[in-house]
């Protein structure tokens, strides 16, 4: 009985009492450090909080400010676009205008090949060199200088309104590009932590190899607008040289047209006033010729008139030659018609004046053919100059380009 009262497997009281107590100090201890845990996880939880907060803040302004960088380069290509699409089109009626200009002095340098191929066919004395011809090969030389600047303007044109638009297009793609990215900055700050449908996605940590630096991006844009402006300066320095060579062409054409026209006034005039004066000549050939005529007939006449008294002088000489013996006398009566009938015979000898009027007469003939001749000449001048080139430049209207 008393070994049952003594059995070895149980505790002291005092075991169990320290047993109790280590329980406790254990359980105190576990208690203590799971409390610290929890307020370490506390901590740690608020302070993962406040960074993320802090970060997706950070984001949404950097992404904010990108936002905003965007739109400032946006805006700035949008003007720059307005800008050089406003030039181009503006080119594009200054190229019409040399078209038209280029269009315009094609009818006079016809005109005026025409006058002097027209002129060609002057003839004689007047088939000469004179200051109009001068002045049309001038004109000539003066159109076809203004052709071929107008053509090399007109390509110098096309040529920059080719870069206005390969500037317009980089500006377009650029755009284009920005507006693509404002869209998906413009998402991506629409989006919070309550957005729905948001995911994990694994692959987005990856830098693929087309990323670019910051400053690349800003100086891309920038190529583009400095390439717009540079191209839209030059459009401005081709407008104000092609409008000083429209209007500086429009009055060299203008001055040269009055200097050819001039220059034919003058020449009718002068091929008038020779006209007139070989007119003037030949009404007074023609009244000396009918002079001379009578003159001829005079003279004539006058050669008639003398064979009558010859012969009876000569008769009455042979008469008396027939008297008989003594009386056959040289008396007064006898040389007198001796004397009468030399001096009848030396004047009809004397008549050689005929021929020579008839030489003048012939002179005066030709003379008469020669201003005939020279008038006609003169009047094909007139119908050439006068008829023909000046009526035709009538057509030859100059206006400003």
């Amino acid at each position: 009985m008393a070994r049952l009262l003594q059995d070895p497997s149980k505790l002291h009281p005092s075991e169990w009492y320290t047993a109790n107590q280590m329980q406790h100090a254990s359980t105190e201890s576990q208690k203590s450090r799971s409390e610290c845990m929890i307020a370490e996880s506390w901590r740690l939880v608020d302070e993962i909080e406040k960074t993320t907060q802090k970060t997706q803040s950070d984001v949404n302004k950097k992404l904010e400010q990108r936002r905003e960088e965007i739109k400032f380069w946006k805006q700035e290509l949008d003007n720059k676009l307005e800008q050089i699409v406003h030039e181009t089109e503006i080119l594009l009626t200054f190229k019409n205008r040399l078209e038209r200009a280029l269009e315009g002095c094609k009818e006079p340098l016809v005109v005026a090949q025409k006058c002097l191929l027209y002129r060609q066919r002057r003839v004689g004395i007047d088939l000469v060199h004179d200051e109009v011809e001068q002045q049309l090969l001038k004109e000539v030389e003066v159109l076809q200088g203004i052709i071929a600047l107008l053509g090399r303007t007109l390509e110098q044109t096309n040529e920059q309104i080719r870069r206005n638009r390969s500037a317009k297009y980089d500006l377009d793609m650029d755009l284009k590009d920005k507006f693509t990215a404002l869209t998906i900055d413009d998402y991506c700050a629409s989006l919070t932590n309550d957005t729905p449908h948001i995911i994990y996605a694994d692959n987005a940590m990856k830098l693929e190899g087309n990323f670019v630096r910051p400053e690349d991006w800003i100086d891309f844009t920038n190529i583009n607008v400095e390439k717009a402006d540079k191209q839209r300066n030059n459009s401005l320095a081709l407008k104000a040289l092609i409008d000083g060579i429209l209007s500086q062409i429009a009055n060299d054409m203008r001055k040269q047209c009055e200097m050819v026209n001039n220059a034919f006034r003058n020449r009718v005039k002068e091929v008038k006033v020779a006209k007139h004066k070989l007119e003037t000549l030949l009404a007074m050939v023609m009244d000396e010729t009918a002079s001379q005529e009578k003159n001829i007939a005079a003279l004539k006449k006058a050669i008639t008139d003398k064979e009558a008294p010859v012969k009876v002088a000569q008769t009455r000489l042979e008469a008396r030659n027939h008297r008989p013996n003594v009386e056959l006398c040289y008396d007064t009566v006898h040389s007198s018609l001796m004397s009468e009938v030399q001096e009848i015979t030396k004047n009809i000898q004397r008549q050689d004046a005929l021929a020579q009027a008839q030489t003048e007469l012939k002179g005066l003939s030709r003379r008469q053919l020669s201003l005939e001749e020279e008038i006609k000449v003169k009047e094909n001048t007139l119908y050439i100059d006068e008829v023909l080139c000046m009526q035709m430049r009538e057509s030859v209207c100059i206006s400003n380009f």
